[in-house]
């Protein structure tokens, strides 16, 4: 999966434009806007791949003791966003589990290589040693044009839902990004997991998620 990190000086005026039409904080913020990915009730099956990482690492897939709905999205935490998917984006190379690990599904976190789970898992973690809350850093499953599954970090703001990717080197807003939302992990629990409802015609084959 190659990374691009050329775009980010156009994706830092195009996401700050549209941050600023959306308002409010976290002590008042609408979830139901459009920047934020609406979720069914209850909880959905767990990748495969992230279920054996939480056997592995289960103090990383526990119940979040302190719940934040959403981080108070300011210049020096945007700057962050992009600071942390740049540079995993620039120092992991890109490779796939089966050529890596000659297994179809391995979650971890990269040794200087890894797949798209294993950015998503960097970029988390370096985030959340940042300081930022676990409950807002969400990884999700999405499918690409083309029908593969792929993954993503996904960090719930007060201006909406701000997808990290290593396919595309900027951050966006996740209904500006080309993929289908198919579920995402649980804000209460990070070893559970919540189908989430993208209604949005983008174009994706039928190819399944498991």
């Amino acid at each position: 999966m190659p990374t691009n990190t050329k775009g980010l000086g156009a994706a830092l005026i195009g996401a700050l434009v549209a941050l600023t039409m959306l308002t409010g904080s976290t002590q008042a913020f609408d979830t139901t806007n459009v920047a934020f990915v609406q979720t069914h009730a209850g909880t959905t099956s767990i990748p495969v791949g992230h279920a054996a990482f939480c056997q592995s690492r289960p103090d990383e897939c526990r119940p979040n003791a302190h719940i934040v709905p959403a981080v108070a999205l300011n210049e020096a935490l945007w700057q962050q966003l992009l600071s942390v998917n740049a540079h995993i984006n620039a120092t992991v190379v890109p490779v796939s589990d089966e050529d890596l690990y000659h297994v179809a599904e391995f979650w971890t976190y990269p040794n200087g290589y890894g797949d798209c789970e294993d950015y998503a898992l960097a970029k988390r973690r370096e985030l959340i040693n940042a300081g930022w809350p676990a409950s807002t850093l969400l990884i999700a499953v999405v499918k690409q044009a083309n029908g593969e599954g792929h993954a993503v970090l996904m960090a719930r703001t007060d201006r909406g839902d701000l997808v990290l990717d290593n396919q595309i080197g900027s951050v966006d807003l996740w209904n500006a990004t080309p993929y289908k939302f198919i579920k995402r992990q649980s804000q209460a629990n990070a070893g559970q997991w919540v189908d989430m409802i993208d209604n949005r015609e983008v174009v994706v084959a039928t190819a399944g998620i498991k």
